[in-house]
C-alpha cells in the first residue's frame, strides 16, 4: 500500500514536469521571435540589411530619348557634267581638301579635239561671211545703178526687178552667213565649257566620306529617268547634326532651342552637348510602321576631333527642368493596394481613395520600415520628384531591389554594412544624382 502510494506520487510529480516543460516550450517558442529581436536590438544587429538615403531638394530634368544618327550640315555629291573617262583622282578617301582644290580630272582629249574641229569650222564660216558681205555689198551697188537707170528710162522695169531680186538673195545670204559664225561659236564656247567641266572642283572645305569611282572608270552624266554617276562624296565634319528619329508620343515638348545630351556608340565614354535645331512639322514611317518625327539636333563639337559621318547616337533631349524639388531614385517609389496599407494611411492626403493603387515609400523612423504615402511629380531616367509626404532631411530606404519588394511596414532595418556605426547611409546629390552605388537598373512597376 505504501509501495502504491510512493508510485502515485511519483506519476503525479512527472506528469507536472511534463507539463511544465511542455508549457515553458510552447511559450518559448511563441516568444523566440520578440526574445530574437531584443537580444539582436541590444547587440545593435537587429533588422533586414537595406541601403538608406537622405532626401534633399535638387534638380531634376525631365528628358526624352530617341535614337538617330550624325549627318554633316554641308554635304555635297561630286557628278560629272560630261561623258569621259577618269584620268586622275588627286585625293583619297578621308582625306581633306578645300573649296577650290582640283578632285577629279577627266579625259579631255576628245574634248580638246572637239575644240580644234570648232575652232576651224568658227574660221571657215567667218571666211564665208566676209565673202557674203562682198557678194551683198556688190548686189546693192548694182541695184543702185540699175534704179538710176530706170529713173531715166534707160533699162526696163524687169531688169530693176531682177537687180532688187539679187540684192535681197546676197542679203539672205549674208543672214545666213552671220548665223553660221554665231552658231561656230557658240560651238566654241560650249566644248571649251565642257573642257573646264573636265576639271572637278569642290565646292567646299571637308573632307572625301566616300570614293565611288577608280581612274580609268567611264562616267556618265545623269537623266531625268537615271541618276548620273556619282564620283565622291565631300562632307564638312566641322559642323555636324545628328538627325534623330522622335516617336510621335514624345514630340509634343520638344522645341527649337532646348539642350540635348548625345551619346555616340563609338564614344561610349563621353557625353557630347547639342542643341535641338529643327523639328520636323509632317510625321514620317519607320519599317515597323510607327510615326516619328525628324528632329535635328545640333552637336557642340568638344575639341578638334574629327567624328565620322554616320556614327550612330542616342540623343537625350532636356524638355522640363524641375528646381530645388525632392528628390529619391525612382526604384524606391513602390506601388502598394489601397486597401493594404497600414491602419489610418488610406486617409492621407497623399492617397486618392478612387484608385487601387497608392504610390509610397519606406521611411526609416526608429529603425523600422515605416510606409510612407507619397505625391509624384516627373522622372527622369534615374530620379523622381516627391511633391509631397515627405521633408528634406529624412532618410528613406533605396534597395536593394529584391529587399524593397519583401519589406513590410514597422520591420527592424539597418543599413547595410552596419556595426554600431550608420555605414551604408547615403545622401542624394543636389544634381540629382544617386549614390555611385545605387541600384538604379531597375524601377517600380507602376499603375497609371
Amino acid at each position: 500500500m505504501a509501495m502504491g502510494g510512493v508510485w502515485t506520487a511519483v506519476k503525479v510529480v512527472v506528469g507536472t514536469l511534463v507539463v511544465l516543460v511542455v508549457v515553458i516550450g510552447g511559450v518559448g517558442v511563441f516568444l523566440y521571435p520578440q526574445i530574437k529581436e531584443a537580444i539582436e536590438a541590444s547587440s545593435g544587429q537587429a533588422g533586414t540589411e537595406v541601403r538608406l538615403l537622405t532626401v534633399e531638394p535638387g534638380r531634376l530634368v525631365r528628358t526624352i530619348s530617341a535614337p538617330g544618327e550624325i549627318e554633316p550640315v554641308r554635304h555635297v555629291q561630286i557628278s560629272a557634267r560630261i561623258s569621259a573617262q577618269i584620268e586622275g583622282l588627286p585625293f583619297e578617301e578621308g582625306e581633306r581638301v578645300n573649296a577650290g582644290d582640283i578632285v577629279v580630272k577627266l579625259d579631255d582629249r576628245d574634248l580638246q579635239a572637239s575644240l580644234d574641229a570648232a575652232k576651224a569650222n568658227l574660221r571657215a564660216n567667218e571666211a564665208r561671211l566676209a565673202g557674203a558681205r562682198a557678194s551683198f555689198a556688190n548686189a546693192v551697188a548694182d541695184w543702185e545703178r540699175v534704179e538710176s537707170l530706170y529713173q531715166t528710162d534707160d533699162v526696163s522695169k524687169a531688169e530693176l526687178d531682177a537687180a532688187d531680186a539679187e540684192r535681197k538673195r546676197r542679203e539672205s545670204e549674208l543672214n545666213a552667213a552671220i548665223q553660221n559664225v554665231e552658231s561656230a561659236k557658240a560651238e566654241v564656247v560650249r566644248i571649251e565649257q565642257n573642257l573646264r567641266y573636265a576639271e572637278i572642283r569642290s565646292p567646299i572645305d571637308g573632307y572625301v566620306t566616300r570614293l565611288n569611282a577608280e581612274v580609268g572608270e567611264l562616267v556618265v552624266t545623269g537623266t531625268m529617268n537615271n541618276a548620273g554617276t556619282v564620283i565622291m562624296e565631300i562632307a564638312d565634319l566641322s559642323e555636324l547634326i545628328v538627325k534623330t528619329e522622335v516617336d510621335e508620343s514624345d514630340v509634343a515638348p520638344v522645341e527649337v532651342g532646348q539642350t540635348a545630351r548625345i551619346h555616340i556608340n563609338a564614344y561610349p565614354n563621353e557625353v557630347f552637348e547639342g542643341v535641338v535645331k529643327k523639328v520636323a512639322l509632317q510625321h514620317s514611317i519607320a519599317a515597323d510602321r510607327s510615326k516619328y518625327y525628324e528632329t535635328e539636333v545640333r552637336l557642340i563639337p568638344k575639341d578638334d576631333r574629327v567624328i565620322f559621318s554616320g556614327l550612330t547616337a542616342n540623343v537625350d533631349i532636356e524638355v522640363e527642368t524641375i528646381e530645388d524639388v525632392l528628390l529619391a531614385p525612382s526604384q524606391a517609389v513602390l506601388d502598394m493596394r489601397v486597401d493594404e496599407l497600414p491602419p489610418g494611411l488610406e486617409s492621407s492626403p497623399e492617397v486618392d481613395p478612387d484608385k487601387t493603387f497608392a504610390r509610397i515609400v519606406y521611411r526609416r523612423v526608429d529603425g523600422r520600415a515605416v510606409v510612407t504615402p507619397v505625391t509624384i511629380g516627373p522622372s527622369d531616367l534615374r530620379n523622381t520628384a516627391i511633391l509631397s509626404g515627405l521633408k528634406p532631411g529624412e532618410e528613406i530606404v533605396v534597395g536593394p531591389w529584391a529587399v524593397l519588394q519583401e519589406l513590410e511596414h514597422d520591420e527592424l532595418i539597418r543599413p547595410i554594412g552596419e556595426d554600431g556605426s550608420a555605414a551604408g547611409e547615403e545622401t542624394l546629390a543636389q544634381d540629382g544624382g544617386p549614390p555611385a552605388d545605387a541600384e538604379t537598373d531597375a524601377v517600380a512597376a507602376r499603375t497609371p
